[in-house]
């Protein structure tokens, strides 16, 4: 696997990273710009839209090399890449909505719930997970609940992702390094079909970072960062959730520790001050990583260090399990 997992991987990115120009260009022309504001941490006008150009590579890199790898792919439902496509389309096209005209936080959620919904219809579901207490169990989700399960699941990851998308390159990068992890969960556990797709998205993921990384010339925006968190959802249905390995629930908790742990304070935070839990604001762990002094570039590296660590830890015990 190693050969088409660096070819996904390789030809995402130089995608992305190409295309990105463009699509600059197109987003200045479509009037698709982040301005400045009290939750900002960036001073001048910057073009949204970058999630464009990851998607674009993402799709490109998975056409090539089914062309190319075939293999892989025949190990993947014949309705999971269709469902998976469908879906893709249906959270980019809110998340483009969302960059041009910021759409409620009710309306969001519910587009959310009907992406995921179309993933649950093409057989992508949550029927079993693995018994981190006992080897070689697994706990059976019964069909009434696979569902919901699914369902909530892929929602949390998708606005996880999101909300981490607040400093430059923070969400790309962190994105990059969880999905070349779960890329080699996934070859070693025989998974190739998952691979290809985690390999793919974290090549795309890093083919933006030229261009979003502090100062960002492009921001990947809602489009990018629902995209990005949905297809990861995604992902860690198909291959961590069924590894049959008594550490499988485990897996994503760890390599997306970073955005699960901010979603996770920041619902409390706004529960216990009787704020709207879909309330955007400024103390998110990276607003207040800023507020102590901290540079937009230490934080992102930071980030990416605990990323980094959590994801070593889930190969290791991968590999020792």
């Amino acid at each position: 696997m190693a050969w088409p997992l660096l070819a996904a991987f390789a030809m995402a990115a130089l995608v992305t990273c190409l295309a990105t120009p463009a699509v600059i260009r197109l987003a200045f022309r479509a009037d698709a710009l982040d301005q400045p504001g009290a939750r900002r941490v960036h001073e001048k006008p910057t073009p949204t839209w970058g999630g464009l150009a990851i998607i674009f590579g993402f799709l490109l890199s998975l056409g090539l090399c089914r062309l190319l790898f075939p293999a892989p792919f025949s190990t993947l439902g014949a309705s999971t890449l269709p469902a998976l496509i469908a879906g893709i389309l249906l959270i980019g096209g809110m998340g483009a909505l969302d960059d041009r005209f910021h759409l409620r936080a009710k309306v969001k959620l519910v587009w959310q719930i009907l992406a995921a919904v179309v993933l649950v219809s093409g057989g992508i579901a949550v029927y079993g997970i693995s018994n981190p207490f006992r080897s070689g169990a697994t706990v059976v989700v019964p069909l009434l609940l696979a569902a919901p399960l699914t369902v909530l699941w892929i929602v949390a990851v998708t606005n996880a992702i999101n909300l981490i998308d607040g400093l430059d390159g923070l969400a790309a990068g962190v994105a990059a390094i969880a999905c070349a992890t779960l890329s080699l969960i996934a070859a070693g556990r025989n998974q190739p079909g998952v691979a290809l797709l985690a390999a793919a998205l974290s090549g795309a993921a890093a083919g933006f970072l030229p261009w979003n990384f502090n100062p960002a010339r492009i921001f990947m925006g809602d489009l990018g960062a629902y995209f990005l968190g949905y297809v990861i959802g995604a992902i860690t249905v198909m291959g961590a959730f069924k590894m049959a390995a008594s550490i499988a629930i485990f897996v994503p908790l760890l390599v997306l520790a970073v955005p699960l742990l901010d979603t996770g304070l920041s619902a409390l935070r706004r529960y216990r001050s009787g704020q709207p839990i879909f309330r955007a604001d400024r103390d998110h762990l990276h607003h207040q990583l800023l507020a102590l002094g901290l540079s937009q570039r230490q934080i992102v590296l930071l980030m990416y260090s605990i990323t980094f660590i959590c994801c070593a830890i889930v190969l290791w015990m991968t590999r020792s399990s």
